[in-house]
């Protein structure tokens, strides 16, 4: 499953609104390989920092989002980074309005950090188990490679589904 970028709280209200919200989430708790990018990192966060009032997340990944971290639509950005179990060159990574991970409890990997505008690293590329979140959109480049990593690395090795 992908959970796409967008506004999370819209996403996770549809989802309520459809009768999905329990059937997504039982779906990730009972083992679905599942990418989420951007707003789709916030709906797989244990917690979210910033959350909006009354606002759900699916869970999944031992992690503290902030929404909007990086600031408003204007702040948005690219950079290159560095990719756990990607090789060179570097992933071309394009922010919008998009979360950082605040914290990670033990069994989550970070596979890409960024520095904030003060110089405060944070991760914004997680993996643990079967989920992969991203705070960043690989979609709106050329290069699949991070697409590639989640049906390679998880989806083909937890291929029950």
């Amino acid at each position: 499953m992908v959970i796409p970028g967008g506004e999370s709280t819209t996403i996770a209200k549809l989802a309520r609104s459809f009768d999905l919200f329990d059937l997504i989430s039982d779906r990730i708790i009972s083992g679905m390989p599942t990418y989420g990018s951007c707003a789709g990192m916030i709906l797989l966060a244990n917690k979210i920092k910033d959350a909006a009032e009354g606002q759900e997340s699916f869970g999944g990944i031992d992690m503290v989002v902030r929404r909007n971290a990086f600031g408003r639509q204007i702040d948005s950005f690219e950079t290159d980074l560095k990719f756990k179990g990607i090789t060179e060159p570097k992933i071309r990574a394009v922010f919008i309005r998009a979360p950082w991970v605040e914290s990670v409890g033990n069994e989550v990997e970070v596979l890409a950090e960024v520095s904030d505008p003060s110089g405060v690293i944070h991760p914004v590329a997680v993996r643990q188990g079967n989920l992969l979140a991203t705070s960043f959109h690989p979609e709106l480049t050329g290069d699949n490679r991070v697409h590639k990593y989640f049906v390679e690395n998880i989806c083909r090795q937890l291929a029950t589904f």
